[in-house]
């Protein structure tokens, strides 16, 4: 997943990109890009949250990232990647600045300090793809169920949503990697708990579920 990183205003972008940006409202679930479109610009949410999702066949896909405001997404055009290899899909309502691939590459040519920054994002990405990754292999279902719905938390604390957020169990199941039946079992064990509530949508008590999450350390040791 991914954290609140960089602050970019449209109208810092406008100074930068002139008429090599656009800007674009999307409703919920609506898609930004698709898996396979062409891959020809940068993405940066400047409010809401993204859905990043992979599709191996019809019947297999998982959700490879949730972004929250100050992400930037699809820079693998950067890099040289010619198609989308993920699907970027709204949650919520959101607000998103398209950077054209040509004109974003020779901002970072020209301006050393947004190469800086972005080099920075890219970097705590990677970070955050290594822990996830760490997490997938070697740690219980039940943690990484935790960790996602502390990043829910965020997403409601960061989007103040006008209608209470709603996510199903199966969406719960895609990001964590395990089955819907194991995720409705630690939902029901998490709301005794007081983690979790429904009171007409999803309320996540984040302070019990850090305190749950250090109360049970990483599943690895490193060695001296």
């Amino acid at each position: 997943m991914a954290k609140q990183t960089l602050g970019f205003s449209s109208t810092v972008f406008r100074k930068k990109f002139r008429d090599g940006m656009s800007v674009r409202n999307y409703r919920d679930n609506e898609i930004i890009f698709s898996q396979g479109d062409a891959a020809d610009a940068v993405f940066y949410v400047q409010s809401g949250t993204v859905k990043l999702t992979i599709a191996a066949t019809r019947r297999k896909k998982a959700i490879i990232g949730v972004l929250l405001r100050g992400s930037f997404f699809g820079e693998g055009c950067l890099g040289g990647q010619t198609q989308r290899v993920y699907t970027a899909r709204s949650i919520g309502q959101s607000n998103i600045t398209r950077l054209q691939r040509e004109n974003t590459i020779r901002t970072l040519k020209r301006d050393p300090q947004f190469a800086r920054l972005l080099m920075a994002y890219l970097l705590s990405r990677v970070i955050r793809v290594e822990e996830d990754l760490v997490d997938q292999f070697f740690n219980f279902s039940e943690k990484r169920l935790a960790r996602v719905l502390l990043l829910f938390g965020q997403i409601i604390k960061e989007s103040k949503p006008e209608h209470p957020l709603k996510v199903s169990q199966a969406t719960l199941a895609e990001m964590v990697g395990t089955t819907r039946a194991r995720v409705s079992k630690f939902m029901v064990a998490f709301k005794k708990k007081g983690f979790v509530n429904y009171n007409g949508g999803l309320q996540i008590n984040s302070e019990l579920i850090i305190s749950f999450l250090q109360s049970r350390p990483m599943s690895v040791v490193t060695e001296a």
